[in-house]
């Protein structure tokens, strides 16, 4: 096998050969022998998840290192399907390249050459346009592959995070007019649901051992959570970083609440009134601290 060290590190080749050399039956590496598609799979989202928060967190240092991260996910799954005689990672960028020419017919010509802006299709003059021609284009592509389902769901991930599905799903089905006015029916199906979790709740309460009433209400808190992203969607809110921020705020409060009861001896062991005391003195504190 060739040594990787040769090659410039700045070449995607080096990363190739250093994944090669874990991969080596002989002489690679114990863990990285042992892994094969499915138990890569969670940290490849993982790592994805890993270069949203260094984007959301502005931190460009971090951007590259999460990116490098990324792309060895990239280098692993190419790396095993090669060793499977399926494709390797050439495959991948050539398979990518020809979608995005593809894709792209009023930036591209079919060779691949760049247009120019003066060939620009009028008909894609702007992002909505865009979107709507991609869409377009994709369920051109599936056609041509004879995928049979036809349905306007058609071509959704089923490994999606299930809130950014949901979206999704919601999208599309809008496309062809099922969908809410506006937020206000939204909202008031929010409510609905809420009280029909009210109910599941007071039935498991009422027999905890009720495995119908526990699948009832999950199924219930399922519907309340599948609005909320609905209701997302109307505003405009991206709902993976609006629960970001919630849980970026809570974690700033909740460190606060320790840092303000640590004289006390700490948050363990108090009643929750107490601890409510501290939140609501970091609450405080940080909006004081926003002027």
């Amino acid at each position: 096998m060739s040594d990787p060290q040769p090659h410039d590190r700045r070449d995607i080749a080096a990363l190739l050969a250093i994944m090669a050399a874990l991969r080596d039956p002989a002489a690679g590496c114990p863990w990285d022998l042992e892994q094969d598609f499915a138990s890569i799979a969670p940290y490849t989202i993982e790592e994805a998840y890993e270069v949203a928060d260094a984007v959301d967190r502005g931190d460009l240092g971090d951007l590259r290192d999460e990116l490098g991260d990324l792309l060895l996910q990239v280098v692993f799954h190419a790396r095993m399907a090669e060793e499977a005689g399926a494709f390797a990672f050439a495959d991948v960028v050539a398979a990518i390249c020809d979608k995005m020419v593809r894709r792209h017919p009023h930036v591209f010509d079919a060779s691949g050459r760049p247009l120019g802006a003066g060939a620009r299709d009028a008909a894609v003059a702007d992002a909505e346009q865009q979107t709507r021609a991609w869409e377009a284009l994709k369920r051109a592509e599936r056609d041509a592959k004879g995928e049979a389902d036809a349905s306007a769901l058609a071509g959704i991930s089923r490994g999606l995070p299930e809130w950014q599905r949901a979206v999704k799903l919601q999208h599309k089905a809008a496309k062809v007019g099922f969908d809410w006015p506006g937020p206000a029916p939204v909202i008031a199906k929010l409510h609905e649901e809420i009280e029909e979790v009210r109910a599941e709740f007071a039935a498991v309460a009422a027999d905890p051992g009720d495995a119908a009433a526990q699948d009832r209400l999950e199924d219930e808190i399922g519907d309340l959570l599948f609005v909320c992203a609905n209701l997302a969607r109307h505003a405009k809110v991206d709902v993976g970083a609006a629960l970001r921020r919630a849980n970026l705020k809570f974690e700033r409060r909740f460190r606060a609440m320790e840092a303000l009861a640590a004289a006390d001896g700490g948050l363990a062991g108090q009643s929750l009134e107490a601890q409510d005391r501290y939140w609501v003195r970091a609450k405080a504190a940080e909006k004081d601290g926003q002027g």
